[in-house]
């Protein structure tokens, strides 16, 4: 069974009365539990939109979106909330930490909403901070790690709910060339381990070590 499978997905943005725009065009696309998946684009082509959408964070326009065979596309926001929580881990280009909030800290946050105790909730985080390679770093606020640690704070952050899918929005666009090879590394590894990596990127020398490349142009996508 498909992980992830688009029907027909249209995405159409109004701008005014009488403007709009069409950010995505008929995707079909399937991704099977663990897929290291490259969307590679330049900037406006429609892949941003598409990973919001994979990630519940946006709807289709029209066409259908099942995540793990259960159609999301009239879901309540609670439930689309839910899913979030449970089955997707985001990883972003600006990291997204909060900035006087220690590793540990920033890590442990997505748990807050599952119910486990604080105890409970450090433990997690210090083993995902462990995995990523900072057991050394747990106190340390975000303006004193390297973009690379704050990046691998961001992926372990993604990691503590432990979700199915990993959700990577241009994860090296603003590192250096060696911490972004780490990084992709690092999601390289998590692959192994089970995990459905799905990477934003416009990056050729990036996506190529995903295992599956899709091309997307002005909305659709081309290869």
């Amino acid at each position: 069974m498909n992980l992830i499978h688009f029907i027909n997905v249209n995405k159409i943005y109004q701008a005014a009365e009488t403007v709009s725009f069409q950010a995505l065009k008929n995707i079909n696309l399937s991704v099977q539990k663990g897929e290291f998946l490259a969307i590679i684009g330049a900037s406006g082509s429609g892949k941003s939109t598409l990973i919001n959408i994979i990630g519940l964070l946006d709807r289709p326009t029209s066409g259908s979106y099942n995540l793990e065979g259960q159609d999301t596309t009239n879901s309540n926001q609670d439930t689309l909330a839910k899913l979030r929580n449970q089955k997707i881990g985001f990883v972003f280009q600006n990291f997204n930490l909060l900035p006087r909030t220690s590793t540990l800290q920033n890590v442990a946050l997505p748990l807050i909403y599952s119910g486990f105790s604080k105890k409970e909730r450090e433990q997690k985080a210090q083993q995902m901070i462990a995995e990523v390679g900072l057991s050394e770093k747990l106190n340390s606020h975000p303006n004193q790690l390297s973009g690379g640690q704050q990046q691998r704070v961001a992926i372990a952050r993604a990691l503590v709910t432990n979700p199915e899918i990993i959700l990577a929005d241009e994860p090296t666009g603003n590192l250096d060339s060696k911490s972004g090879g780490e990084i992709v590394e690092l999601f390289q590894k998590l692959n192994k381990t089970g995990k459905t990596i799905i990477m934003i990127t416009h990056e050729d020398n990036i996506a190529k070590h995903a295992k599956k490349i899709i091309h997307i142009k002005d909305g659709e996508i081309v290869r």
